[in-house]
């Protein structure tokens, strides 16, 4: 008991620096920061959207139906600006996280781009995948790097380029990329402002899928949309706090990291969702949990 409330409290520590170190980020600075090319085309049909976004809207929102309730699509949509991104796009996606953070229907968040040839992720309890299409450059790969997950069409272009403007990665990209790749290959990634095309950053840990590139532009959404159907048979209290118990591990010793594990775990079993799992284990049935 001792170890899980130490562990608690040290996970609401760290929850606290997370957030103050979030309103200090440098995404909250006025003014365009990083180009951000990279999603598909268009969404395929319309097929299993509960809602449609204007033309005009630099953020679409949408929650998709049918089969694949509880995921969300949020897409860029900056055509004329090439989704550059600004105070305004950043403040909107802002309140959308916000907004997605309180939901419980809300099972996993894809970021893709609603502009042909252009890419989008934020800080969200549920998992988030960045589909990546095209070419994510500079702040369009630290977006991409703040998702769990990353997958890419093989002819997707991927770099954090800064170097190349005398400048660094401002958005993440310093930290985030040797957590993903590893020291040594993202100081020469960064050193050397190298693009990378899908099959490389396969190859290097930078994303954990690649997909041959459709016809129609959306191969690494598809792919993405797959895996989201993968989530949404699960428990959504159990992949929240198993979210929550990786990401906050990783950044401690493995001790703290197990008491960590053990505060998170504990959480797990009072709710309605682990007595509907062991229920329908014992009738042979899908379980039908409700995020309680």
């Amino acid at each position: 008991m001792a170890a899980s409330l130490g562990g608690l409290g040290l996970l609401q520590g760290r929850v606290r620096l997370a957030a103050a170190a979030a309103a200090a980020s440098p995404l909250n600075r006025p003014g365009p920061r990083g180009l951000v090319r990279g999603g598909a085309a268009c969404s395929p049909t319309g097929r299993g959207y509960s809602s449609e976004a204007k033309g005009e809207e630099e953020l679409r929102v949408r929650y998709l139906d049918e089969e694949n309730q509880g995921i969300v699509v949020l897409g860029l949509n900056r055509s004329r600006a090439k989704n550059a991104l600004n105070k305004n796009l950043i403040k909107m996606m802002s309140k959308a996280v916000d907004a997605l953070k309180s939901d419980k229907k809300v099972r996993t968040v894809i970021f893709r781009s609603e502009v042909p040839g252009i890419f989008c992720a934020a800080n969200l309890p549920v998992p988030t995948i960045a589909a990546i299409d095209g070419i994510a450059l500079g702040g369009g790969l630290e977006l991409a790097l703040a998702c769990d997950i990353r997958v890419a069409a093989s002819s997707a272009k991927m770099g954090l380029v800064e170097t190349k403007l005398a400048i660094i990665p401002g958005a993440g990209g310093t930290q985030r990329l040797p957590r993903t790749i590893g020291v040594s290959l993202a100081k020469e990634l960064i050193f050397s402002a190298r693009i990378v095309d899908g099959e490389e950053a396969k190859s290097i840990g930078l994303i954990s899928h690649v997909v041959e590139q459709n016809e129609s532009g959306d191969a690494a959404y598809r792919r993405a949309l797959a895996l989201a159907q993968e989530f949404l048979p699960q428990g959504p209290l159990a992949i929240r706090v198993a979210k929550l118990a990786i990401n906050q591990g990783m950044e401690v010793d493995l001790v703290t990291a197990l008491a960590i594990e053990e505060a998170c775990y504990a959480q797990t079993i009072p709710t309605k969702d682990r007595i509907e799992g062991l229920l329908a284990f014992k009738e042979k049935r899908p379980p039908r949990y409700k995020g309680e």
